[in-house]
């Protein structure tokens, strides 16, 4: 079986255009939720959000592709041309049906057909524009990915609401491990800070509604926390086998050794208080890494702010680990970037290598108020010198999808 290990990584969120910017703003605590500004959202009773700031698509599009393309491709896009950067990966010298594409993605082009919806009801059939289902449909983020590369390997969507991102990852780990591809261009994709989405997690009372004080919106883990805090942006990983990444002198930044997902087979949107299926989804994850419990260091949580969703959490961390729990740093970066949705789990793995790389623990800020539900150590406000040879990083979506992926330190 074949080794698996991450050589690129390219960014877009709240905080940060590339990796670099991400990594320095992890690193000091950086608040990315402000108002919305993407629409009017004065009838919504959410009006605050994690927009992506001064993202500039004709330095990686061209101008025709950076005007028509939705902004969920446009992010995929310019990340992926940012990994493959970062990995110095040249594509010329690889097969390219030994190289794929793996990319989740929760909503996709959700803003497309709002648009087109209303151009129906407006204008009639006739003005529906030809590009709604190429542009609307989420599997085209990895087939654009694909085209630009010529990537002719596995390619394949993982739609698992928040948990997408990680589905994506977690098959990119196997289909390398098993020996079916070299490389995998993956992670998520997320545009959906748009009028209908906001519109519907309002209706179902899922998002905060700190509007006077959007900066401290997203509290993680606090006593008064109120819902999550939508976010856009994407992360995409260069996935390869350790062979192939050694043989062109690649840097690696950690290695993948573990993957694990369950269902709750519970409820729709609420996982069930005591955490027994993501609890179930880290216990795997360890199992296929051939990991003790006691060799994790960090563990980055899913923690998005809502008042079952981090109890339950925080349980299946308590049962799990037992007593060692409480000496286990856990913290939530969307506190800072808010919830990328589909492309949370990338965006969370990526911190996980900033963590490993740089040697500290991104905080979790807005943690002013202990909720006695949740008594772990949530890194509050301020990251922390560490020394991290193993990182879990969790993503739980509607649904009840469960998952869990474990990274370790590569050191040969």
């Amino acid at each position: 079986m074949e080794r698996v290990v991450i050589t690129g990584i390219g960014v877009v969120n709240a905080i940060g255009n590339t990796k670099e910017e991400y990594w320095d703003a992890l690193a000091v605590g950086k608040n990315g939720i402000g108002p919305l500004t993407y629409f009017d959202a004065s009838e919504h009773r959410t009006q605050i959000a994690g927009e992506v700031k001064d993202f500039q698509a004709e330095q990686y599009l061209d101008r025709r592709a950076a005007s028509r393309l939705p902004l969920f491709i446009q992010y995929a896009l310019a990340t992926a041309i940012m990994a493959r950067e970062d990995a110095g990966l040249d594509l010329d010298k690889v097969d390219p049906y030994r190289a794929g594409v793996q990319i989740g993605s929760g909503i996709g082009g959700i803003g497309v057909l709002e648009d087109n919806a209303k151009i129906l009801a407006e204008k009639g059939v006739k003005r529906v524009s030809p590009f709604l289902v190429p542009y609307m449909i989420i599997n085209m983020a990895a087939g654009q990915i694909s085209i630009r590369f010529n990537l002719k390997g596995p390619n394949s969507t993982s739609v698992t609401a928040c948990a997408s991102a990680n589905h994506s990852m977690g098959d990119s780990f196997h289909i390398i491990k098993r020996g079916d591809a070299d490389v995998m261009f993956t992670g998520g994709t997320e545009s959906a800070i748009t009028p209908l989405a906001v519109g519907g997690f309002c209706a179902m009372r899922a998002m905060s509604e700190r509007n006077h004080e959007p900066e401290r919106a997203s509290r993680p883990f606090t006593k008064d926390r109120d819902g999550f805090v939508m976010g856009d942006g994407a992360g995409i990983l260069i996935f390869e086998s350790l062979s192939h990444a050694k043989k062109r002198g690649a840097h690696i930044y950690a290695e993948v050794v573990g993957y694990g997902m369950t269902s709750d087979a519970h409820d729709m949107v609420s996982p069930p208080e005591n955490g027994e299926g993501a609890a179930k989804a880290m216990e795997f994850a360890l199992r296929s890494a051939g990991l003790p419990l006691d060799a994790v260091d960090y563990i980055n949580a899913h923690g998005t702010s809502t008042p079952i969703g981090d109890v339950a959490e925080t349980n299946a961390i308590k049962s799990l680990f037992g007593d060692r729990a409480y000496k286990i740093p856990v913290s939530s970066t969307k506190s800072m970037v808010g919830h990328l949705l589909g492309a949370a789990g990338a965006v969370e793995l990526i911190a996980c290598l900033c963590a490993m790389e740089k040697g500290f623990l991104p905080p979790t800020i807005n943690y002013d108020m202990p909720d006695e539900a949740c008594d772990l150590d949530y890194v509050p406000n301020e990251s922390r010198d560490a020394k991290i040879s193993v990182a879990l990083t969790n993503a739980f979506g509607f649904g009840g999808h469960n998952t869990s992926i474990v990274l370790r330190k590569f050191t040969g």
